[in-house]
C-alpha cells in the first residue's frame, strides 16, 4: 500500500496515500504497519489528510494495530474529516484512540502521554 512516511521526534507518521480505506485495502494497510511494528516501530500517527472514507475493516485494522503495539506504544490518528470523525464516536473509539485536528497538535499530545 503506497503511504507517506517521516519520523518526527521519535513518531513516525504515517500518509496513506488512499482515499478510501475499506475492505479491498485493509488487511494490506494492517499488514504494512505490522511489518513497521515487527521493525521497532512503536508510536505511530496516522494521518488521514488524505483519506476520504473508512468502514468498520479499517477499524477492526486499527484496533488490531492498537493490539499489536500491545502498551508499548502509542497509535493516535490525525486529520479526520467529518464522517470520519463521525464514525469515531458512534463506534466510541474516539475513547479509545488520541485523535487530534492535524500533525502538530497530535503529537504534541502524544508527547504529553508519553511514559
Amino acid at each position: 500500500m503506497n503511504f507517506e512516511t517521516q519520523t518526527i521526534d521519535n513518531v513516525l507518521v504515517i500518509t496513506p496515500l488512499i482515499r478510501r480505506l475499506d475492505a479491498s485495502v485493509s488487511v494490506k494497510f494492517k499488514e504494512d504497519i505490522q511489518a513497521m511494528i515487527a521493525q521497532g516501530t512503536n508510536n505511530i500517527l496516522l494521518d488521514f489528510s488524505r483519506v476520504d472514507f473508512i468502514d468498520s475493516s479499517c477499524l477492526g485494522a486499527l484496533v488490531s494495530l492498537l493490539k499489536t503495539l500491545n502498551g508499548k506504544g502509542e497509535l493516535a490518528i490525525c486529520s479526520l474529516n467529518n464522517n470520519i470523525h463521525g464514525m469515531f464516536k458512534l463506534t466510541r473509539m474516539d475513547r479509545i484512540f488520541t485523535i487530534g485536528a492535524n500533525q502538530p497538535d497530535t503529537l504534541q499530545q502524544m508527547h504529553s502521554v508519553a511514559p
